[in-house]
């Protein structure tokens, strides 16, 4: 099923990379479509990326002890 849309901008970044890579307007799109679709694939959710440190921060054994300013003052000497 053909594809149509009527945008000015489109088809001209459509041509602007066609010319570039020595393609067809068509061809231009699809390659977009397909890398777009590869990194929307590839792309790793914050969540995910943040997985690794948030269990390393688990892992610190907890002391009991409530850290305030006198506690971080004592490690300046101050």
């Amino acid at each position: 099923m053909p594809l149509t849309i009527a945008s000015d901008e489109v088809d001209q970044l459509a041509e602007k990379l066609a010319s570039r890579t020595g393609v067809s307007k068509a061809e231009a799109v699809r390659v977009a479509l397909v890398n777009e679709i590869d990194r929307c694939d590839k792309a790793v959710p914050l969540a995910e990326r943040l997985r690794p440190l948030l269990d390393r921060i688990d892992a610190i054994p907890r002391t009991g002890l409530e850290a305030d300013k006198a506690f971080y003052d004592s490690l300046n000497d101050e």
